[in-house]
């Protein structure tokens, strides 16, 4: 049986980028103590309009803004519920509201996704 990954992308002001990444930290540390194999946050750095779909349409990115793709990797998603659950209980993530984001929650989209391939 392969891993189970939780998927993000989501737009990030680029004035925000700092705050994200302070954010994204906490957030991170927080998901590995309860069990995440993995946890990582990644910047567009290459990614351009399409003319069906892209990432940037994906977010309905605005000027001034960057993507953000992240993903956190599990054993299953037995264990993704899991943890997931332990995580939004975290006190260290109670402060995480909505309201509180650098960036605009609404424009974000995310799903849990079983191994097709792994090499």
């Amino acid at each position: 049986m392969g891993v189970y990954v939780d998927g993000y992308v989501l737009p990030i002001p680029k004035k925000s980028i700092d705050a994200y990444r302070k954010l994204a930290r906490k957030a991170g540390k927080v998901w590995m103590e309860h069990g995440a194999l993995a946890f990582q946050e990644n910047v567009a750095d290459d990614v351009k309009p399409g003319k069906l779909t892209s990432f940037p349409q994906a977010v309905k990115l605005k000027k001034g803004e960057v993507v953000v793709f992240s993903w956190v990797v599990f054993k299953s998603r037995k264990q993704r519920d899991k943890i997931n659950a332990k995580v939004m209980k975290d006190p260290r993530l109670a402060s995480m509201g909505a309201d509180s984001m650098p960036f605009d929650g609404k424009r974000m989209f995310w799903g849990g996704f079983k191994e097709l391939v792994s090499l």
